[in-house]
């Protein structure tokens, strides 16, 4: 397997609503998408935007398993967002918030060096809005991750 991340799924309970909020958050829909699958580019991957249920079942889950009928409280996955600056983290949440999201905590100094905050969006998925300074953004907005970190 080549080491690479293609697209991200995101199980919604409502496809369109979803698909608002992120247009709302400057996402863009493709052409590929339709009712009941959007996707979105999002850097060098895709975010698709799926029904719950039809999602756990592709994967061969009951319907009933958990997060499939409602989210999870805590799914343990996070999606980032990394930004050039303290002030765009402030500014990315306010964008979120104001597009329908919940603010989960405000952007703040964290242990490991950088600043960063979470919102939800509608259907409970969690982004982590950050700036930090040891895996700076090229160009493209692209984390360059290769060099040494004291992330923890």
């Amino acid at each position: 397997m080549q080491a690479r991340l293609s697209i991200v799924t995101l199980g919604v309970a409502d496809v369109a609503r979803a698909t608002a909020f992120y247009t709302r958050l400057g996402f863009e829909r493709t052409a590929a998408s339709n009712e009941h699958i959007t996707f979105m580019k999002a850097g060098g991957v895709a975010l698709a935007l799926f029904g719950r249920r039809a999602l756990a079942e592709d994967a061969g889950l009951p319907a009933d398993a958990p997060g499939v009928t409602a989210p999870c409280a805590f799914a343990a996955v996070t999606l980032a967002h990394n930004v050039r600056s303290e002030a765009e983290v402030d500014a990315v949440l306010a964008e979120a918030v104001a597009a329908g999201a919940r603010l989960l905590k405000p952007g703040q100094q964290v242990f490991w060096g950088g600043y960063s905050g979470y919102f939800s969006d509608p259907d409970g998925h969690i982004w982590e809005v950050a700036f930090n300074p040891f895996f700076p953004l090229d160009d493209q907005g692209q984390v360059q991750i290769d060099q040494r970190s004291h992330h923890v």
